[in-house]
């Protein structure tokens, strides 16, 4: 087995709208993998007309960051298939509505 040298986390700053376009990435690699969006749809509740209806919604693209980030492998494929950094997911959360609200349980 390879490993993958560990990467270096980042302080990344994200304009609204850059967590706006990072969220609809998500969403659209949600929506091309036949396992996770079965899950997403059926523990956010959303139709395919909902999906379509709400993507430019700012509160709603935080969800999508919510679902994502919370299993670490979901981020780091994400994040691998974009090149990003493994904080980023978390980071752009921040910048959308209820982004700066932390909700440990």
């Amino acid at each position: 087995m390879v490993k993958k040298p560990f990467r270096k986390l980042t302080k990344l700053s994200f304009s609204p709208e850059a967590a706006e376009t990072l969220a609809l990435n998500a969403l659209s690699w949600l929506a091309g993998n036949d396992e996770l969006m079965p899950v997403f749809m059926g523990s956010t509740g959303v139709s395919a007309a909902d999906l379509r209806e709400r993507a430019g919604d700012p509160a709603f693209l935080g969800s999508v960051l919510d679902f994502l980030t919370m299993d670490d492998k979901w981020v780091i494929a994400f994040c691998d298939h974009f090149g990003l950094d493994y904080s980023a997911p978390l980071q752009a959360r921040q910048a959308l509505p209820g982004g700066g609200e932390m909700h440990w349980t």
